[in-house]
């Protein structure tokens, strides 16, 4: 997993509502990626719309919002569409951008183990170097806590 001060790994993913999204492509401006498990749990659902919610706030500190997960596109749109959600969602189907952040990982519920996104979160400055980094996020009060980090860098 990138720690602050390291390179962001660059990808180009396929994004909702078709067409394809770059890391690199929002230079110089910010970019928060966050990585979740699954479209439309209640978690996932939370963290979303908590981003969408206080997306115009990000924008006045010219940070764009990036959420992936390794649900299909359609399953981002069905999202997208349930929830009114104005985020980017980007799909990792294949998982190589989950196992190049370090986000994939072993995970255990009810005795059993399995292969699972760990929800986390990187604030990436306008160089492309990450400036903060949140692994093992807890939902509530996060998009706060991103928010304040992105209008201070």
């Amino acid at each position: 997993m990138p720690a602050a001060g390291q390179p962001a790994p660059d990808f180009t993913l396929p994004r909702d509502g078709g067409g394809q999204v770059s890391l690199s492509s929002f230079r110089p401006g910010k970019v928060v990626l966050y990585f979740y498990p699954k479209d439309d749990t209640p978690g996932c659902t939370i963290e979303a719309t908590d981003f969408t919610a206080r997306l115009a706030e990000f924008a006045a500190a010219d940070t764009t919002v990036i959420g992936i997960s390794k649900d299909s596109v359609k399953s981002h749109d069905k999202f997208r569409a349930k929830h009114g959600l104005t985020i980017i969602l980007a799909s990792d189907e294949g998982g190589t951008v989950c196992e190049d952040w370090g986000v994939w990982v072993e995970k255990s519920m009810y005795g059993k183990t399995y292969m699972g996104i760990e929800r986390s979160t990187f604030l990436i400055d306008g160089t492309g170097t990450v400036a903060v980094a949140w692994p093992k996020v807890t939902v509530k009060g996060h998009v706060d806590a991103v928010l304040k980090a992105a209008q201070a860098l």
